[in-house]
């Protein structure tokens, strides 16, 4: 089943607001890999994917970054 509506880009305060991070855990998150990795909306703009802070947020602590995406 297809998703009837696009795949919004969150900017950072966003994705802080909805799961609680700081900034600093976010970004240790991402390193660790543990967090969904950014996306690149211009040279530099980032963002992320809410399908992606979704699915982080429905099971935080098991959370892993698909290597092979």
């Amino acid at each position: 089943m297809t998703n009837p509506f696009p795949d919004r880009v969150l900017r950072l305060n966003a994705v802080l607001d909805r799961t609680g991070l700081s900034r600093a855990t976010l970004y240790r998150k991402i390193q660790d890999g543990t967090f969904p990795r950014q996306v690149r909306i211009a040279t530099r703009c980032i963002g992320w994917r809410e399908s992606a802070v979704n699915e982080w947020m429905r099971n935080p602590m098991f959370y892993r970054v698909d290597e092979v995406r």
